[in-house]
């Protein structure tokens, strides 16, 4: 849903003023007859940045998405994009946005370069342009040999692939990603996380909801996490880790018979308890004072213990999800 009119060949979006909120949300509130399906969400969206928003399904992040891209009027609260009001200024916020939604808004009546050079055309691209562009964006997401075939032959994975495309046929400063790599294989996975953070290099804001925790934890700069319409814990990756429990150092020795000597010292310099695994003969002790590493290292060599691995692990966003939530990312859709 993007509106701007753009010359030819598309332009990088302007830098902004660094600090500047690229969304500001206060207290959104959306009802569907009886369900609040958003319930006061507070956002703040520097300029410049990949904002990820984690939730389960019926969490409120659609639902969100839409109140913020003016595609649905907010019952209670305000929005602004830039500055600009969702509301009272809603021309002058989509011709500031991008929007690829979770169903593919492509014609399966066209080609995929059909459908391309049409978007394009809207998007006020002369011929050539249009098609240059549509032929470069085919190439980007792999689909140039499927360019002239009808998309009721292109797989779920293809068309979806051929969305996100018509979403970046121009360069929006603010762009609305939501669950944009649902269904895609790794390969397209990964060459999506690359185009959105050559979308943010060129100076372009992303607001990316998805299910995939490795996703957030690879593309975001801050995470928002939404559960039953609320926003419920709100921070970078490693903040929210931190959130729910301190890092783990985790020992090997290179002979298994020294696993427990490794727990005694690691405890005694760390002054925490040290699990130990038989199985594994791995060692692990909560990590509080990480300059103390160091000193195990050097007091187990003075011991003469061999270590085969050594790591430090921190929680993972999977388990802040679970902690924080109480659930998995898949759960019963219950709102929108």
């Amino acid at each position: 849903m993007t509106t701007t009119t753009l010359p030819d060949p598309p332009a990088p979006s302007p830098a902004r003023q660094s600090g500047e909120l690229a969304i500001s949300a206060q207290g959104l509130v959306k009802h569907f007859g009886s369900t609040r399906a958003v319930n006061g969400v507070d956002l703040a969206v520097p300029t410049g940045s990949v904002y990820g928003v984690l939730g389960p399904n019926g969490a409120g992040k659609t639902t969100t998405v839409s109140m913020l891209a003016t595609l649905l009027r907010p019952d209670a609260g305000s929005a602004t994009i830039f500055g600009h009001d969702v509301v009272r200024e809603s021309v002058a916020v989509r011709s500031l946005v991008g929007v690829t939604g979770q169903y593919a808004s492509v014609d399966e009546d066209l080609t995929a370069t059909q459908n391309l050079v049409l978007f394009a055309r809207l998007l006020g691209f002369s011929r050539p342009a249009a098609r240059s562009r549509a032929e470069e964006l085919l190439d980007q997401f792999s689909l140039t040999e499927a360019a002239n075939r009808p998309l009721k032959n292109f797989s779920g994975g293809m068309r979806r692939r051929l969305d996100l495309a018509a979403s970046l046929i121009d360069t929006p400063p603010l762009l609305f990603l939501d669950e944009p790599t649902t269904g895609l294989d790794p390969r397209t996975r990964a060459q999506m996380w690359d185009t959105i953070r050559a979308l943010v290099a060129q100076g372009s804001t992303v607001l990316l909801t998805t299910q995939y925790l490795d996703e957030a934890d690879q593309l975001a700069d801050r995470i928002a996490v939404i559960d039953r319409g609320v926003v419920i814990a709100d921070g970078t990756a490693d903040e929210l880790k931190h959130s729910i429990g301190v890092s783990t150092l985790q020992l090997t020795p290179t002979d298994r018979a020294d696993a427990a000597r490794v727990a005694e010292i690691g405890q005694r310099i760390l002054a925490e308890h040290a699990a130990l695994s038989p199985e594994a003969a791995r060692v692990t002790i909560p990590l509080h004072q990480p300059d103390l590493v160091p000193d195990v290292l050097i007091a187990l060599r003075e011991n003469g213990i061999g270590i085969d691995e050594i790591t430090v692990q921190k929680p993972s966003l999977d388990e802040v999800f679970l902690t924080i939530t109480g659930q998995p990312t898949d759960t019963e859709e219950v709102a929108r």
